[in-house]
């Protein structure tokens, strides 16, 4: 039983961290920009890196700086993808991003440890504090998507919209990536927000239909995750990130046979 109480909090980080990621990850795929959850995280993680030099006290505000940054360049990357590919475009942020985290740690005296809580999170150990403060913000934001759904759906589904549509749909995203990088680091939010997306859309179209099945899979896996890296005392975002991998791949086969029955009965 101690060990249950212990492990609720990260369960419901958990919860928390796929309810609002399984839906973004709708829009992303869509969209097909991937991999701008990893170069927009990543740019967080320089406002992380420097809290880590300058006093661990400004990492919000030092976050919140640089995901507004990355946000407005993110919100000229349909107009940049006349001139370059799209994917590129985020491909060379991520980079930057990346490389100027790496540069600011090694100034510091833990540099490693700290470049790993920034990929990797902490998130066995969240606190009710944390829990309520990122409940609040994802309810926020959730609203804020709520009320502006049919713009936000024309945007990523009809490509209707203009580049102040697009910052208010990055800031708000960014201001998700904000906490939740820095309670359960990059790899795991990335996996959060593409892989269940992902095999909802293997077997379904209907937005609802993939967003539910995006739920279920995220909650199954974070729950099998937890316990694991619990019971073996290994890093938790890993686990949870190879299990949503795996959970794919797996998927993936299933979805494959059964196309081929399917072609093998129409013929």
């Amino acid at each position: 039983m101690e060990a249950l109480s212990f492990l609720i909090y990260p369960f419901l980080a958990c919860l928390l961290l796929i309810l609002i990621h399984a839906y973004f990850g709708i829009h992303i795929l869509q969209r097909g920009i991937i991999f701008v959850d990893l170069a927009l995280a990543q740019f967080i993680g320089i406002g992380i890196a420097l809290s880590f030099v300058l006093g661990e006290e400004k990492v919000f505000l030092l976050s919140l700086v640089f995901a507004f940054l990355g946000a407005f360049i993110l919100s000229l990357s349909k107009h940049a993808s006349q001139y370059v590919n799209i994917e590129a475009f985020i491909g060379v942020l991520y980079i930057f991003s990346f490389s100027a985290s790496i540069l600011i740690l090694d100034k510091s005296p833990h540099g490693l440890e700290e470049f790993k809580t920034i990929l990797n999170g902490n998130i066995l150990w969240v606190t009710p504090q944390q829990l309520l403060a990122t409940l609040g913000l994802y309810a926020a934001v959730g609203l804020f998507h709520f009320l502006l759904r049919r713009q936000f759906f024309a945007l990523t589904f009809e490509g209707k919209g203009n580049i102040f549509l697009e910052f208010l749909f990055f800031a708000s995203f960014a201001l998700v990536l904000i906490k939740s990088v820095l309670m359960a680091g990059i790899l795991q939010v990335f996996s959060f927000l593409v892989i269940p997306a992902l095999i909802g859309r293997l077997f379904f179209r209907e937005t609802a239909k993939i967003l539910l099945t995006g739920w279920l899979v995220g909650v199954l896996v974070s729950v099998v995750g937890i316990f694991l890296s619990f019971k073996l005392d290994i890093p938790t975002a890993p686990v949870i990130v190879a299990g949503l991998a795996l959970m794919f791949f797996a998927m993936l086969v299933v979805k494959i046979r059964y196309a081929k029955k399917d072609v093998q009965i129409s013929s």
